[in-house]
């Protein structure tokens, strides 16, 4: 028994002496990142800012593939497949904790077929209506909603995007009854907001907060976990009396699962150092982007409570995948 506890030490040893020397050397040969989304979208931008950077520090290529399709499915099915060396990443939005729920058939599994690397960024949303609506709060929606039941409604950009997500949210929290209405982009539903057509939705916080500076929109509250750097004075959905609730539209960086986790640490650092440079920090509040880097153990917990949230909120809205 000693021989072997004294044999099983010894290989743990040299695998974790295999992983450290790894990583100071990592990386040695260029870095694919798929991106689970289509040019110029948020996904897509925050991932090449980032690919930047790195080829930058590190003098080695990164390679930003866009590989869109099923909500991210595609994308992450093959990054699921590929050698866990690190050299094969997966960039994704809030979408990777959803389709595991409102898919049907997946090949993979998000929590055992892949390791996060980091949650990079939350995209700040906000919660805004037609101002011909008579609420001025979070509070006087929900009471407008409850006395017309089925009479409102909310644009979004379909099944499974981010005002769809945080709406079903809002009905589930607040046991009120309001009809979605998908589009095909998130744009064609402003528009409809805009000229009166539609009630209300959830939008990026950039173009929304210019909207309502101009009284196109009546911002009421940020839908995320805290308040919007770029709105400090609005508060959250929660402060506003909806205890609980919160959702944070996120951007993430995974790996397949059995990376050295010396690997993971470099790649978590440097990617952490690069989004919370001064520089970096405007140049994303240019977008409506905050830096939401922390450090592994941080970000597991945080992908697996929104695993776990997410397919408990799809399942009870009995959102599919269209």
């Amino acid at each position: 028994m000693r021989s072997i506890s004294a044999s099983l030490l010894s290989v743990a040893a040299l695998v974790t002496f295999a992983g450290t020397a790894c990583a100071q050397t990592f990386p040695v040969k260029p870095i694919r990142i798929l991106v689970g989304a289509g040019s110029g979208g948020g996904v897509d931008t925050i991932s090449r800012l980032v690919a930047q950077r790195l080829d930058e520090q590190w003098r080695q290529q990164i390679v930003v593939e866009n590989r869109p399709g099923a909500g991210g499915a595609v994308a992450s099915e093959f990054v699921a497949k590929s050698a866990p060396d690190g050299y094969t990443l997966l960039t994704i939005s809030i979408s990777y904790a959803v389709i595991p729920a409102s898919h049907k058939n997946l090949s993979y599994d998000p929590i055992r077929d892949f390791t996060p690397v980091a949650v990079l960024v939350n995209g700040p949303n906000i919660l805004v209506v037609h101002p011909s609506l008579p609420v001025r709060s979070v509070k006087e929606l929900i009471a407008l909603a409850r006395a017309k039941p089925g009479e409102l409604t909310y644009a979004s950009s379909g099944n499974g995007g981010a005002a769809n997500l945080a709406l079903e949210a809002f009905k589930l929290a607040t046991g009120i009854d309001i009809v979605h209405v998908p589009y095909k982009g998130t744009a064609p539903g402003v528009v409809d907001l805009i000229a009166g057509r539609i009630s209300m939705t959830s939008a990026a916080i950039v173009s929304a907060l210019e909207y309502a500076k101009q009284g196109k929109l009546r911002a009421l509250a940020t839908v995320g976990a805290k308040r919007a750097m770029a709105a400090p004075d609005l508060p959250t959905v929660a402060e506003a009396g909806v205890p609980g609730y919160a959702v944070d539209v996120w951007y993430a960086m995974f790996a397949p699962v059995a990376v050295p986790k010396p690997v993971l640490e470099k790649l978590n650092a440097e990617i952490s150092k690069i989004l919370y440079a001064p520089e970096m920090k405007t140049r994303l509040a240019a977008i409506g982007l905050e830096p939401a880097a922390e450090p592994l153990d941080k970000t597991n917990a945080y992908v697996k409570s929104e695993v776990a949230k997410w397919t408990k909120v799809v399942t009870a809205a009995k959102i599919t995948a269209e």
